[in-house]
């Protein structure tokens, strides 16, 4: 439905995520992908979807010059925000297993902010969901580090591996906006945008 509406217009997803890439198939989104590497620096004040609206938008910086009249560009940005701090991907497995013992036993909020801008608008909608995480022990925190290398992941976890499946107890918001895209956001904005 959503796709026939959106047929004459070229979406382009600058995200190399994997699962980003899968939910815009799964929403039957025509899309194409191009990535254009920034520096992901932001303003020390900021504080969760403020991150992460600032880096969706600076994300787009690079297309702004070279966007056409019917293109909408999709940039995106996800954090893990605990204890008024920013746990964003791991350095290394040394990083990702102190993360998580921050994470274990305790809410934590995910924010994600996703950004359309076309040749002539910008419009950046953010969603934030909380999540709660039981009690993890160092074995098992040890285990999905080595395992599943969480690396490429904020807050060094993802919620669709093993680690979801174990440790959480309660969510509140959407689950898409955890595995990195709020999807009901995406679709709302696309109609909007098709329909004007």
């Amino acid at each position: 439905m959503l796709s026939e509406k959106l047929k004459d217009y070229n979406i382009i997803l600058a995200s190399g995520s994997p699962r980003r890439h899968q939910f815009f198939k799964e929403l039957d989104i025509n899309f194409k992908v191009d990535v254009r590497p920034i520096e992901e620096v932001f303003p020390n004040h900021l504080k969760a979807e403020e991150i992460t609206n600032y880096l969706a938008a600076l994300k787009a910086e690079p297309f702004k010059a070279s966007l056409q009249e019917k293109d909408i560009l999709i940039t995106s940005d996800t954090i893990v925000w605990h204890n008024n701090e920013q746990l964003g991907k791991p350095k290394d497995a040394a990083d990702a297993i102190k993360m998580l013992t921050k994470l274990s036993d305790s809410w934590h909020q995910v924010a994600t902010s996703v950004c359309f801008t076309s040749k002539n608008k910008q419009i950046t909608e953010s969603h934030i969901t909380k999540v709660k995480f039981k009690a993890l022990s160092l074995e098992e925190i040890t285990y999905y580090v080595e395992n599943y290398k969480p690396l490429d992941k904020a807050g060094a976890y993802g919620i669709q591996e093993w680690i979801g499946l174990i440790a959480i107890e309660e969510i509140i918001g959407s689950y898409p906006n955890v595995v990195g895209l709020p999807t009901h956001l995406v679709y709302k904005t696309l109609l909007t945008i098709a329909n004007a």
